[in-house]
């Protein structure tokens, strides 16, 4: 009885877990930054560059991975990252030139650039009387796949080297996973949802119902005419201002408590460890949208956040670990906590036909204005102080709540 009921799960088990590789070499290159910058001779900067690269490659991935799937199908673009992915860590296990080494972190982004936005549209469709939850799991996975990630560099630093410095054989072993994933999510999801998951949708009509030339040009009119629907444009909005606010938060979060508060720099960074920590909340908010509705909670888990945020502000000369602490759980809480919540929502408003593609378009604005983010809060910390950086980021979670709150009331009219 048990192996038949958990069997319905296996293709979240299958997609969280390359998601889980996919967030665990990319969080394996921060800890990793100063062995290589000895190794290659290269300063802090150009390591930066090197990993900004990663992240823009993986950014700019999402539409085209989204349009992708609505056109071949889910399996194909995920299996065929999977592999890329796989092939950038085998291209890390070996000693060569550090222009190899920026290539294979660029293979990497372009690799698990395909794994957020046509997950999210693939769980949806696998299990849409639960969405909420199965994105909760997936998004849980993705964490802990970051968090693995240091143990593991150091773990792998200390052992013997199998084709150069020891390190190269977490990416070798990466690489091995990567592969075995890939396989296992190729022959696991057809099972789950057959010929929708291998590209049947690729030969129908587009929405509109052209095909044939046109066909392709079509789709992108689709994607952008999603933006003359107001409730879609608001909810683009509220994604972009919290990627915007979280990103500059997470970026410079400990050395804001270091400066501007009385905690050392050693509690700092433990506090920084509970903003992650608190990840499992999306296993619970995930559960509540599908029995209350995405639009209620993910309004009560932004107005979280945003009370954490205004708590970090408002404690920051008085407060101590504790009363600090509190306020970082809360930023947390509400943060992780709105994740699966934003994929569930983009798939009950965006059209089947065209839900990858969407998520695409949504990620990648909300992904460039994260990147923007530390940059601006970083130049005005240094010409305005961090009070005032912080303050730009606790507005931007205030407006994404009162949007938030706007799509709760439409909805309700409707």
């Amino acid at each position: 009885m048990i192996p038949r009921r958990l069997a319905r799960f296996d293709a979240l088990v299958a997609t969280a877990l390359v998601w889980f590789l996919g967030k665990f070499l990319r969080y394996a290159f921060p800890p990793l930054f100063e062995t290589i910058g000895g190794t290659y001779g290269v300063s802090r900067t150009v390591l930066g560059s090197a990993f900004t690269a990663l992240m823009l490659v993986y950014a700019l991935m999402q539409f085209p991975s989204g349009l992708l799937a609505d056109r071949i199908g889910s399996v194909r673009v995920i299996t065929a990252g999977g592999l890329v992915t796989a092939g950038g860590a085998f291209a890390l296990a070996v000693d060569a030139p550090f222009a190899v080494l920026v290539g294979a972190m660029a293979l990497i982004g372009a690799g698990t650039g395909t794994y957020k936005t046509v997950g999210v549209s693939l769980l949806a469709r696998a299990y849409p009387r639960g969405t909420g939850r199965a994105l909760g799991v997936f998004d849980t996975f993705g964490t802990f796949g970051g968090a693995a990630a240091p143990a593991a560099v150091v773990l792998a630093s200390a052992a013997p080297g199998v084709l150069g410095a020891p390190w190269r054989t977490l990416f070798l072993a990466a690489g091995v996973v990567g592969v075995g994933l890939a396989a296992a999510f190729a022959r696991v999801i057809p099972r789950r949802l057959g010929n929708d998951a291998t590209g049947a949708r690729a030969s129908e009509s587009t929405p509109n119902g052209e095909e044939g030339e046109g066909e392709a040009s079509a789709s992108l009119r689709v994607y952008l005419s999603l933006f003359g629907d107001p409730r879609f444009t608001l909810f683009v909005a509220v994604t972009v201002c919290f990627a915007f606010a979280y990103n500059g938060a997470v970026a410079f979060l400990p050395l804001y408590l270091t400066e501007e508060t009385a905690v050392s720099s050693a509690t700092a960074n433990l506090l920084f460890s509970a903003l992650f920590l608190v990840s499992l909340v999306q296993l619970v908010t995930g559960e509540a949208s599908d029995r209350v509705g995405v639009e209620p909670v993910l309004a009560l888990t932004l107005a979280v956040a945003t009370a954490g945020m205004v708590a970090v502000l408002a404690f920051s000369g008085t407060g101590g670990p504790l009363v600090l602490g509190g306020a970082v759980v809360l930023l947390g809480l509400g943060a992780h906590g709105s994740r699966p919540l934003r994929g569930a929502y983009m798939m009950d408003i965006a059209p089947e036909s065209v839900a990858g593609g969407s998520l695409g378009v949504v990620r990648t604005l909300l992904m460039v204005a994260g990147a923007v983010s530390p940059a601006l809060v970083g130049f005005l910390s240094e010409t305005a102080g961090f009070t005032v950086a912080f303050q730009l980021l606790a507005a931007a979670l205030v407006a994404a709540t009162a949007l938030t709150l706007a799509l709760w009331a439409t909805g309700q009219r409707s």
